[in-house]
């Protein structure tokens, strides 16, 4: 199964972590973000944009793990427009706080994972070792 992991670059320790860990059990991470730097012309982010979005296509599973950046819903929106399985982790439950949330999350297609990174990936994949 092919992943994406959208977030903000606050969070980059935690994609990365997320992604091995997913790696580990067998998946296909269809591109690492985390390894750019950050964009500094037009043409810089009009080539990260044009990868993420073909990422996102080419994935079964779109992970968007908050609090995120602007990027992160844009990437949210193309992965709802497809109709790809989204897991929206909010760690402490962000997303039951009206003043952090959006309407997009409580969309009936956006499964909702709170808790540990260890509780996340075993909702993305439970029991599955390869």
């Amino acid at each position: 199964m092919n992943f994406y992991v959208a977030s903000s670059f606050h969070n980059i320790k935690q994609v990365r972590d997320v992604s091995e860990r997913l790696k580990r059990k067998g998946y296909i991470h269809t591109y690492d973000w985390t390894l750019n730097g950050r964009a500094f012309t037009v043409e810089e982010l009009k080539k990260i944009g044009e990868e993420e979005r073909q990422a996102i296509i080419e994935s079964d599973l779109i992970l968007v793990l908050l609090p995120g950046g602007k990027g992160s819903h844009v990437e949210l929106g193309i992965a709802l427009g497809l109709n790809k399985r989204v897991i929206l982790y909010s760690p402490y439950n962000e997303v039951s706080d009206f003043d952090q949330t959006t309407t997009f999350y409580h969309l009936s297609e956006v499964e909702v994972c709170t808790g540990t990174v260890e509780e996340l990936v075993d909702y993305v994949s439970p029991g599955k070792v390869l």
